[in-house]
């Protein structure tokens, strides 16, 4: 997954350290996804995910929507502001080589986009699933699973 060339996303700068937005940023990005709510929904529905993800990254058409899916738990068919900010976060971790630092200091957030059927455990299945959302060859998913499953189950 990579951003590509030119996109708005590279210009914004993700802190190392927490993974997070600077307030500037997250203002600009705020104002980005008013322009893409053309419904003015405070939210963007799977078509608008869709344009928007296959504008900026070069990721396939099944896994915008298997995200797309992910993010919109309740199935209502649209995403607010913040799975938005999740995934631009997300991408951005992932641009600058972050991801295992993303995973570590947004654990919570990352478990429930994993857990894809809400029964609070995580499967390998699950978590291979979403590999190509950290970049995360399936070697190291496997190593990373381990060292985060503290219950054995």
């Amino acid at each position: 997954m990579k951003l590509k060339p030119g996109c708005f996303l590279q210009y914004l700068y993700l802190d190392e350290t927490h993974c997070l937005l600077s307030v500037r940023n997250a203002k600009a990005l705020t104002d980005y996804f008013q322009l893409l709510d053309v419904h003015k929904k405070n939210a963007l529905n799977n078509l608008q995910f869709y344009c928007f993800l296959h504008y900026v990254t070069d990721l396939k058409k099944k896994h915008i929507m298997l995200l797309f899916d992910l993010l919109d738990r309740n199935a209502e068919g649209s995403i607010g502001f913040d799975e938005f900010y999740l995934v631009v976060c997300l991408l951005l971790a992932h641009e600058n080589h972050l991801e295992k630092q993303f995973i570590y200091r947004h654990s919570g957030p990352v478990f429930r986009l994993l857990d894809v059927d809400d029964d609070h455990t995580i499967s390998p299945m699950e978590f291979q699933a979403a590999g190509f959302l950290f970049n995360i060859k399936k070697d190291e998913l496997e190593k990373i699973f381990k060292d985060f499953d503290v219950s054995g189950e």
